[in-house]
């Protein structure tokens, strides 16, 4: 019980100390970290234009496909084994990943486009404010405060893996795909979490690997987005049903 005490006085303790001043906060980030992370996102950024030109090209001419998703693949274990001193090489892999993750994903946004074009909006700015406030958190929290989850966070993906192997042999239903959607957004907003304290930890240490970074964090943007989207197309498709149901009654 005392356990339970100490633990519960010291978090009232540090929401007492919270203010508007804690959000702006970034002493223990120093300058070369702060600059190697505006770098980071600046990267990341490009990656994302990159992935919506890849998008536009499946639009037009329906390239995505189980190849561009081994293209994706393959650039990403490419620039992973390149050396660091190979910059220009490792960012245009990086956006060859990109553009073929773009189109890799392209039939289900292509899919939301013909049912909804502003639920693929919707989708895109709430997983953008989802990463950008998660991304914020880990930087204003103490270092190294939320690296614990990431055993946690593998063990997520390691069940979400089994659970898609399960439902292949044995058959799936749509309670399990739902927990499927639902735990896999929880596991990857984690991540963003973890990966931007772990690249503000690594830069720390001296590693400055900013194309591998960005990788990282675009990974984690890709499969928020999917899954939002998903949950988004489901929720409305669920919605229209309903609606051509009443106008039969």
């Amino acid at each position: 019980m005392e356990g339970f005490t100490s633990f519960f006085n010291s978090q009232s303790a540090s929401r007492n100390r919270w203010s508007y001043d804690s959000l702006k906060n970034f002493r223990q980030i120093s300058p070369l970290v702060q600059t190697h992370l505006k770098q980071v996102y600046l990267t990341l950024c490009c990656a994302l234009v990159a992935s919506a030109a890849g998008v536009y090209l499946h639009i037009l001419w329906n390239i995505g496909g189980l190849l561009t998703t081994l293209a994706c693949m393959g650039s990403m274990v490419w620039l992973l084994l390149s050396s660091p001193y190979q910059e220009q090489k490792r960012v245009a892999l990086l956006m060859a990943a990109a553009l073929f993750e773009g189109a890799s994903i392209g039939p289900l946004i292509k899919a939301g486009i013909d049912f909804d074009p502003s639920i693929v909006i919707g989708a895109f700015v709430g997983c953008a404010v989802v990463f950008g406030c998660f991304s914020a958190a880990a930087m204003v929290a103490r270092r190294r405060e939320y690296l614990y989850l990431g055993g946690l966070l593998s063990s997520g993906v390691s069940l979400l893996c089994w659970l898609q192997l399960a439902s292949s042999i044995f058959g799936g239903s749509m309670a399990l795909f739902k927990f499927e959607l639902y735990f896999g957004l929880l596991v990857f907003v984690g991540y963003i979490v973890v990966d931007t304290q772990e690249i503000i930890e690594k830069a720390h240490l001296g590693d400055l690997d900013y194309v591998k970074h960005a990788l990282t964090l675009f990974t984690d943007f890709v499969a928020v987005f999917v899954r939002i989207l998903i949950i988004m197309l489901k929720n409305a498709s669920e919605k229209e049903e309903e609606k051509k149901k009443r106008r039969r009654d």
